[in-house]
């Protein structure tokens, strides 16, 4: 048994606030991180969950998404993932674990803002693959305003729900008609979509959104054998942290577990969300918390 196999108190696992103070510009880097996030790269084993699957995952260049594009790729997944132009250096090293674990990797520079760009990384998924039997849906967008919503404003308020919420949908209505009985289609919603933060009002809006969205699309889809669930992580380690908080050095320290989660105890989630063990799940949302209880 390996030491990531052991038995570990959760709250000694991973790095505990206090952390050091940090600030990044938007959408910000891993390798400044302090501590630096934990992806899975030293401890993620894969069982053959997900086989030659095709996944298309968006936000996979950094954090949640880094961590899923690896666990998938480790489960015998090829994986299409996006990124922001800004991000490159950052798609590259996803790109560089997908394809150690022997899998097929794709990177595509795309704003899921634009319709246009959406339906395009579909094409670019089905030309790549055949066809898509995973889709994650993961990118977001958050920028905390402490003064509430008189500081949001509507440039930002649109950048968030047309990054949180248009892109998901574009994607989940272009990629529909390529993939078949037996796929699935996981978005990502938060904490917040429960426990809002005032000073992420808008964010956490579209992750209740988000919620309604995924249960009444699975509810539509579940007659043609394609599953649709959600995670909700509570606070994680990302590069989005230093980049739109002004404050890092108690980030997660009100969780339960007292620290926030690393993106790499985030990727069971989305692997079994994916996998036929979850073969009669589907409308579920998978709380991933820290201990914060939520309906």
């Amino acid at each position: 048994m390996t030491d990531a196999e052991q038995p570990q108190d959760p709250t000694q696992r991973h790095p505990q606030p206090d952390f050091p103070q940090q600030e990044q510009e938007h959408p910000g880097r891993t390798g400044p991180m302090d501590p630096a996030p934990d992806h899975g790269e030293d401890s993620y084993r894969g069982n053959g969950l997900l086989l030659d699957r095709r996944t298309v995952i968006t936000g996979g260049d950094s954090g949640i998404g880094r961590a899923v594009a690896l666990a998938f790729a480790r489960e015998g997944a090829d994986v299409l993932f996006t990124y922001l132009p800004a991000e490159e250096s950052e798609a590259e090293e996803t790109t560089r674990l997908v394809e150690e674990a022997g899998r097929k990797a794709v990177s595509v520079a795309c704003d899921i803002r634009d319709e246009e760009q959406c339906r395009a990384l579909i094409e670019r998924a089905v030309d790549e693959f055949g066809g898509i039997d995973i889709l994650v849906n993961n990118a977001a967008y958050q920028m905390s305003q402490p003064d509430g919503i008189a500081a949001i404003s509507t440039s930002q308020f649109d950048r968030v729900v047309r990054t949180n919420l248009y892109g998901m949908f574009w994607l989940c209505k272009t990629a529909l008609p390529h993939i078949p009985a037996g796929g699935s289609i996981i978005n990502t919603t938060s904490v917040q979509a429960y426990k809002p933060s005032p000073h992420l009002l808008d964010y956490a809006m579209t992750k209740g959104a988000i919620v309604t969205f995924t249960q009444g699309l699975a509810q539509m889809l579940a007659s043609d054998g394609i599953r649709v669930n959600a995670v909700a992580p509570g606070p994680v380690w990302t590069p989005l942290i230093p980049a739109t908080m002004p404050d890092t050095t108690e980030f997660g320290k009100q969780s339960p577990l007292g620290r926030p989660a690393q993106p790499a105890e985030m990727a069971p989630a989305y692997v079994f969300l994916a996998s036929s063990n979850a073969s009669f799940i589907t409308g579920e949302i998978m709380n991933a918390t820290g201990g914060t209880p939520l309906p």
